[in-house]
């Protein structure tokens, strides 16, 4: 269950994009659909969401977003060059305006030297400009690091959008 300030956040970020004429899609690893779930919790939601994809394995980043193999590999799907590949792909794959992406460790287990539970990477990409990708190591549980990384996306994807409409 989400908490009401990230529904609230996924409502205000629906309304500006409706308002700028952009679409949303989403792709996802370790949150499992959530950040789609979020935007899609918001009665008009179809108006801006145009796809979510889930791509926990990397297999599905590869064969869902196009992410490289070699990527992948060395890598490792835990990385800012996965989300942002993750990201860029789901553009391409839906033709959307704006793409959020996530993958990342939530735990409990998982966690290899460098890569602690609670790292994720979270991508945006926008049609014809940047993008980016943040790195955060969330604290908690399961839980609390797969919500959180919904909270930031959700932020991310705002920071991503054309100041003005049009």
């Amino acid at each position: 269950m989400l908490p009401p300030s990230t529904l609230d956040a996924a409502r205000d970020l629906l309304a500006l994009l409706e308002a700028r004429g952009l679409t949303l899609t989403t792709a996802e690893s370790c949150t499992g659909g959530l950040i789609a779930a979020a935007l899609t919790a918001i009665p008009g939601s179809s108006a801006v969401v145009t796809r979510g994809f889930v791509t926990y394995s990397n297999e599905a980043k590869r064969d869902m977003l196009g992410v490289p193999w070699g990527v992948l590999e060395g890598c490792g799907a835990v990385s800012e060059s996965v989300a942002r590949r993750m990201a860029e792909g789901a553009l391409r794959a839906s033709g959307a305006g704006l793409a959020v992406s996530c993958t990342g460790i939530a735990g409990p287990g998982g966690a290899t030297p460098g890569k602690p539970v609670g790292l994720v990477y979270i991508g945006a990409a926008r049609a014809g400009g940047e993008t980016r990708v943040l790195r955060r190591v969330f604290p908690g549980d399961r839980t609390a690091v797969r919500a959180a990384t919904v909270a930031e996306a959700l932020e991310l994807a705002r920071a991503l959008l054309p100041h003005r409409a049009g």
